[in-house]
């Protein structure tokens, strides 16, 4: 796999699926059809990462920090910034969970799911070398359609990182950023997925892998990672033929999930987007190409334009990655400074520090502000952002603005709160990514 996609693995977008395996579609049906499955974030009650103990300010400032660290995912340099706080990169930085099933018969795992990496793992038996987890490991022997791959199989040439065992087994090797690490078997297996309306959909001979020896920071509660990027082992891209390339989320504002309101990821048809509102603008092609590239113009506060600009960077084509797995926007500081001057003229508030050390610009929770109305202007494609996430509470009486600069030219992320009540739909044949203005808790 590329050197990006070898160094930082964990993602962007995390789903968590019930899935009840009494019966389940036909992928011809789930072709023609299309389906979803229900996205869950990483801190709802219905997560198994979430912890009761944990108060909703320090639930937000977490995120927050994860964001920072989710940047030395994409731009290795970003971890060594000294005007962003120096936390460590940590690689189950994702935002939402993922629950599919490995095998026949399904075996659940629960996964970070990432739309930044592509393969599909999980910690599997016997581990010669496996991190803590709390549920039970998979079990290839238990499967009856697990296969491994040779080392002159085709799907063994797409790793970028492999090596052959003595036994002529395809091995990976996957070395993350933080010095974590998964080594296992390339396979095939079948993997299933719940959809919303109760019957799963099973997808055999999927390539997966299956971790022996894995180890890192990565959590307990989680299996392994699921692939959701633009490389050709990931499960979209695996997909492909059944989805035709589409794929589609819609995120509840990060304020909601406390109200147990859920996200929907949508595959095939379900996924198209289209209706009033709808604007579209192109995927561009980059390195790796795991990552979802746009090109973004400029950022309106009003009706006052600032044209996308960093120290080195001008606007060239595929200067962000859309990234669902980060909350918060990342921008290089030039234009941060920009554009934060701008939303300081309107907001009008009382100037405070955050005490976290994540944000430049807040105020004080008293102050009476005006929340500007900001337009991101794409390529093709002008997408209002909602309002009720400009500024969000990063601790008791600190209203903060939502985006944070970094110190390297090309370092951007459009983050999930600025996704937040868009219906945001990939099409990776026509290469173009749709926006529709959608209250997302009503999906």
């Amino acid at each position: 796999m590329a050197y990006f996609r070898a160094a930082f693995c964990s993602f962007l977008l995390g789903i968590a699926i019930s899935i009840s395996c009494s019966s389940t579609f036909h992928i011809a049906e789930a072709s023609r059809r299309g389906f979803s499955v229900e996205l869950i974030h990483r801190d709802s009650p219905r997560s198994p990462f979430y912890d009761p103990k944990e108060t909703p300010s320090q639930r937000l400032v977490n995120a927050f920090r994860r964001s920072v660290q989710r940047l030395g995912h994409f731009y290795p340099s970003a971890v060594e910034s000294t005007d962003s706080p120096q936390t460590r990169v940590t690689n189950d930085g994702g935002e939402y969970l993922m629950k599919v099933s490995f095998g026949t018969p399904p075996f659940d795992i629960v996964a970070i799911a990432d739309t930044g990496s592509d393969l599909i793992w999980s910690q599997c038996r016997p581990c010669t070398n496996c991190y803590k987890q709390d549920d039970p490991l998979f079990n290839p022997n238990s499967s009856t359609t697990y296969r491994d791959f040779t080392c002159r199989s085709k799907q063994c040439s797409y790793l970028d990182q492999s090596f052959c065992s003595s036994s002529n087994i395809c091995q990976y090797q996957y070395q993350y950023g933080d010095q974590s690490y998964t080594n296992g078997n390339l396979a095939a297996d079948t993997v299933t997925l719940g959809s919303t309306n109760g019957r799963p959909i099973s997808f055999p001979k999927t390539i997966i892998g299956c971790g022996h020896d894995n180890s890192g920071t990565f959590d307990a509660k989680g299996s392994g990672i699921i692939g959701l990027g633009g490389g050709q082992l990931s499960l979209i891209r695996q997909l492909d033929s059944s989805i035709s390339g589409k794929f589609s989320y819609c995120l509840v504002p990060l304020t909601s999930q406390s109200k147990n309101y859920s996200s929907k990821l949508n595959f095939g048809n379900n996924a198209v987007v289209s209706g009033n509102g709808v604007v579209s603008t192109p995927l561009s092609t980059g390195t790796p190409n795991t990552f979802y590239y746009l090109t973004l113009e400029a950022i309106s506060v009003g009706d006052k334009k600032i044209p996308y600009r960093s120290s080195s960077s001008g606007s060239s084509d595929g200067n962000i990655i859309i990234d669902s797995g980060t909350t918060l926007t990342l921008i290089p500081q030039d234009f941060f400074s920009a554009l934060s001057s701008e939303v300081d003229k309107v907001a009008g508030g009382k100037q405070t520090q955050d005490p976290n050390g994540v944000f430049q610009l807040c105020y004080t929770s008293d102050s009476q502000l005006n929340i500007p109305i900001l337009t991101a202007h794409f390529k093709g494609a002008d997408v209002k952002l909602n309002q009720g996430t400009i500024f969000i509470e990063a601790a008791e009486g600190v209203d903060c603005f939502a985006f944070i600069p970094t110190d390297i030219s090309v370092g951007s992320i459009f983050g999930n709160l600025a996704q937040s009540n868009l219906l945001v739909g990939y099409d990776l044949q026509a290469m173009t990514l749709s926006f529709k203005p959608t209250d997302c808790t009503m999906v």
